[in-house]
């Protein structure tokens, strides 16, 4: 009887005693991890101090005014994040909304360094912010976005590249001489004023033709600051200002990143004028730096070296070879004074473009180059 007593206890055990205690544990680490994504969410609801005196809105404003995040209210995706238009003020004005996609690894860290650096910068030629959104969406997960005013030109890559369709006939869209230089002039204002405002040097590390985005009256406007770098101290940089540099593996877009990111992660002031050197040749001969004709050894700061100063006008945009060389109607010295102009403005791209840091120019005197350019080719025309 002993026997079969304990053999029965034993079962009870096992069939009893054991699960419970298995559904109590179980209970306890849901209950763990539940408190623990309360805390998480809790933290996610602050916003950044920056736009703690900004309009207010939540994940379900914002879910309505993109249409439940429609693609057809998508205009762009970076490798952190969607943009989405909507209406989302009383004003009814159109609004860009970037929502960041935080299951990407990074994603956390580009809204952290972007709302970092919008704390401390106010430009003409800087994308205004409107305000942000930490929050929790409908899933109870975690949602980040920043507002921005509405750029109704796009970004300067749809511009250069994308052709459009006009009864059945493909042309890209036209950019005049004298815009492309404002263009120029406003991107060389934005740099130079993050480089040396009176805040700190700030490294934008991603500048490119789709990271700049132009209003309805052209004006151009540097975007995108999720792999920005900010320093606090001196801002007044030496010539290259290769002393001002971040040791940080930083993945910039190929084609834009100068080599000496590329090969042992040191960013700096040198290597945003780079990418602007880049991006200047780009708009003025209408070729990405990705392009096939770009290999062994070519790249386009080479290609436009190779033919300065003599053969600008065979690979420049045909859109200028027209403008310049081949409306008969054009007063020969307008022409030469247009001719001049983009020699100028070339070779400011190819001083920025230079193999090593110390050799490039600073944003400083790259604006202040531009200005005069600018000035001199609009005065009269």
């Amino acid at each position: 009887m002993a026997l079969v007593s304990s053999k029965h206890k034993k079962s009870i055990i096992l069939k009893v005693v054991i699960p419970i205690a298995s559904i109590v544990s179980i209970s306890m680490v849901k209950f763990t991890v539940l408190m623990w994504r309360r805390k998480q969410n809790r933290k996610s609801l602050s916003l950044p101090s920056f736009a703690r005196h900004l309009p207010q809105v939540s994940y379900n404003m914002i879910f309505r005014a993109t249409g439940g995040f429609s693609t057809s209210n998508l205009i762009g995706k970076g490798r952190y994040s969607y943009v989405y238009r909507g209406k989302l003020f009383e004003d009814d004005n159109m609004v860009a909304v970037k929502v960041f996609n935080l299951e990407t690894r990074g994603a956390q860290k580009s809204f952290i360094a972007e709302c970092n650096t919008l704390r401390n910068v106010r430009h003409r030629n800087l994308v205004p912010i409107l305000t942000a959104c930490a929050s929790i969406d409908s899933k109870g997960n975690d949602f980040k976005a920043l507002v921005y005013e509405f750029m109704g030109r796009g970004d300067l890559h749809a511009l250069l590249h994308s052709a459009q369709n006009d009864e059945n006939t493909s042309y890209l869209n036209h950019i005049t001489l004298a815009q492309r230089i404002s263009i120029v002039v406003d991107v060389s204002d934005a740099l130079e004023y993050l480089h040396h405002n009176n805040q700190g040097t700030i490294v934008h590390c991603d500048l490119k033709p789709s990271n700049i985005l132009l209003d309805d009256d052209m004006i151009a406007h540097v975007a995108d600051f999720g792999l920005a770098r900010f320093k606090t101290g001196s801002s007044t940089p030496s010539l290259g200002d290769s002393s001002s540099t971040y040791s940080l593996a930083i993945k910039g877009t190929i084609g834009y990143i100068a080599s000496e990111c590329s090969e042992g992660g040191q960013v700096s002031t040198a290597s945003d004028v780079f990418s602007f050197g880049v991006v200047l040749l780009e708009l003025f001969i209408r070729r990405r730096p990705t392009e096939d004709m770009f290999m062994d050894g070519l790249s386009i700061a080479k290609h436009v070296e190779m033919n300065f100063p003599d053969r600008i006008l065979e690979i420049v945009d045909p859109q200028l070879q027209h403008e310049l060389d081949l409306c008969q109607e054009t007063p020969m010295a307008v022409k030469e004074k247009g001719i001049h102009c983009l020699r100028s403005v070339l070779n400011i791209g190819l001083c920025c473009t230079k193999t090593t840091p110390i050799e490039r120019i600073s944003m400083q005197e790259v604006a202040a180059k531009l200005h005069g350019i600018k000035d001199s080719y609009l005065r009269g025309n």
